[in-house]
């Protein structure tokens, strides 16, 4: 998996399981500010990536990320280490 799949699984989670509008999932995108997700809804996300990835990710690795590009740096960089 490239980053560019990724960030397209990214998207269609984020689409799917969050309703948010595909207009509003950039690499840019604030996951708070700008597609309201709450610490719930991160916990979630959290869960649909490692499903997505086959292994676990840390609360450590996950809470530095605010955006859609720090999600997908996030995989990739565990991605590389597997």
């Amino acid at each position: 998996m490239n980053r560019d799949d990724i960030y397209k699984k990214l998207q269609q989670i984020l689409f799917d399981n969050f309703e948010i509008p595909a207009e509003k999932i950039t690499p840019e995108a604030n996951l708070y500010e700008d597609l309201d997700l709450d610490s719930i809804d991160a916990v979630d996300l959290v869960i649909h990536v490692q499903e997505l990835i086959g292994q676990k990710i840390g609360p450590d690795e996950f809470k530095t990320a605010r955006t859609v590009d720090d999600v997908v740096n996030i995989v990739v960089a565990l991605l590389a280490t597997k």
